[in-house]
């Protein structure tokens, strides 16, 4: 379950904490006695949304752009808001699994390319500007470029940091997750804004909302909003402001980062996940709280532990391990300037948890 305050936030751990803590207090009986009955009421809240968003994404230019736009909202609650926010302004919109199926195809309905082959095909095939997602509860985002290539959440968040910097004048700081790409850190100091590291959590990104100290906050799981927005992730807003900036900009999303990495410089991030034994998860605490000399030759410059262990190294690359909150697993995150340097440094995060030779 999740909770929410009235604002649409996602509420912060101590109270979560504390509502756990009464459920757990309670026994069955009680909180089956303790229902009343309660009148539901129906309603649609899809010309409200789509007005409100009117206010924030620049439709008159995507509609004068002509962009043609795929669309996978993968059976999800996605269908009839992003679809009819662009067929409304004109512009051609394909859908694709666009009716309801409580199995999601088969297979979890993540915005992730290895289940957006079907829009890649149209994208490529019917020479469409764009290909965009959302997961099934439309809160999260996916992003295809008309050359079929995906495009990861960390480098679009990167985007559209300098994007909304560009287009609104904004100078608010931005924030992003301890996961997220130190892209961001470099276009945020490009363009003379802060950036703030939250634990990972969208939670902690939307108090940063709320308390109106950030323009744009996202994570490298496709979290992302903004400032007057809801203080929680919309999978339909991020695909809505990637649509303007590749109208206003008149380039593809290929071509911003190639753009992005000759004013910043490029970075390449990853994951893995390692599965832990009992003997494992007993000595991790004590292997995160010392951590190694270096990860594959470069040593460690300083550590951070907003939200498990993330080592910044000498140059400038980092690794982050955190344990998983719901199974015996521990997350490793690296980003480097390049594919073989970021293998090297997620390999040696691996042998470390595991007490291999390094």
């Amino acid at each position: 379950m999740k909770y929410s305050t009235a604002d649409g936030a996602p509420e912060l751990p101590e109270v979560t904490g504390a509502i756990e803590r009464e459920i757990q207090r309670l026994d069955e009986s009680q909180i089956a006695s303790g229902q009343t009955a309660h009148e539901i009421e129906s309603l649609s809240l899809v010309e409200d949304y789509l007005g409100d968003l009117a206010t924030k994404i620049d439709f008159k230019a995507i509609a004068s752009a002509g962009l043609r736009i795929v669309y996978d909202p993968l059976w999800g609650t996605g269908r009839g808001y992003l679809n009819k926010a662009l067929a409304d302004i004109g512009c051609e919109v394909v859908m694709l699994h666009d009716w309801r199926d409580v199995y999601f195809g088969g297979h979890s309905p993540e915005p992730d390319e290895e289940y957006l082959h079907e829009m890649r095909e149209r994208v490529v095939e019917g020479g469409y500007h764009l290909g965009v997602s959302t997961d099934g509860d439309a809160d999260r985002f996916g992003i295809m470029d008309r050359d079929g290539s995906f495009i990861s959440p960390n480098l679009v968040v990167a985007l559209l940091v300098d994007y909304l910097a560009e287009s609104r004048g904004w100078t608010d700081a931005v924030a992003r997750s301890v996961a997220t790409t130190h892209l961001i850190d470099r276009v945020a100091a490009k363009r003379g804004t802060r950036v703030y590291e939250t634990p990972v959590g969208f939670k902690f990104i939307g108090q940063l909302i709320t308390e109106n100290k950030i323009g744009i906050g996202g994570e490298e799981s496709a979290g992302l909003s903004i400032r007057g927005h809801i203080p929680e992730k919309d999978g339909i807003l991020a695909c809505l402001l990637v649509a303007e900036m590749v109208a206003k900009r008149g380039v593809s999303v290929r071509e911003m980062a190639e753009q992005i990495y000759k004013e910043v410089g490029k970075l390449v991030s990853g994951r893995i996940g390692v599965r832990l034994t009992p003997e494992l998860q007993q000595v991790l605490p004590e292997k995160l709280a010392t951590g190694p000399l270096d990860f594959g030759g470069r040593r460690i410059k300083t550590v951070s532990r907003v939200d498990g262990a993330k080592f910044i190294l000498e140059d400038g690359s980092w690794l982050l391990m955190r344990p998983s909150g719901t199974e015996p697993l521990v997350r490793i995150y690296a980003e480097a300037s390049n594919e073989q340097e970021l293998e090297v440094l997620l390999e040696s995060g691996r042998k470390y948890i595991l007490g291999e030779s390094r």
